[in-house]
């Protein structure tokens, strides 16, 4: 995740409306903010690390995020050489407590495993 330098610069130049934002001795830890995005919609991002992982939360009132939403909120919150990666949890670990509200993780200090790129697209 970008530093707490990097992570504030970037939540104002992709004008982001900043609700909370609580920053620990060693970085971030948290914030609550405001972002436009496809057709000036606001979605509402959470975003945060504990546990061993970053983690970010983007909702909207009336419809999941987009594809081209979640690049976006992607780029606010990780540099473009990270990988982070969206779960779809087993039946019995799925937990929904918003209707319209997708996550991006992100484990802390270990490599995720990507296929090879001929897995991906030519």
């Amino acid at each position: 995740m970008k530093t707490q330098e990097k992570l504030k610069t970037r939540l104002l130049y992709k004008d982001c409306h900043i609700i909370q934002e609580l920053w620990g001795e060693d970085g971030f830890i948290g914030v609550m903010c405001l972002a436009k995005g496809d057709d000036d919609v606001c979605l509402k991002i959470v975003a945060g690390n504990g546990e061993g992982w970053e983690h970010v939360s983007v909702s909207l009132q009336t419809r999941c995020p987009t594809w081209r939403e979640m690049c976006h909120v992607k780029n606010i919150f990780w540099n473009d050489d990270e990988t982070v990666i969206q779960y779809h949890p087993a039946k019995q670990d799925y937990i929904n407590n918003h209707p319209y509200c997708l996550h991006l993780w992100k484990p802390m200090g270990v490599d995720l495993p990507k296929p090879p790129k001929i897995l991906i697209g030519v």
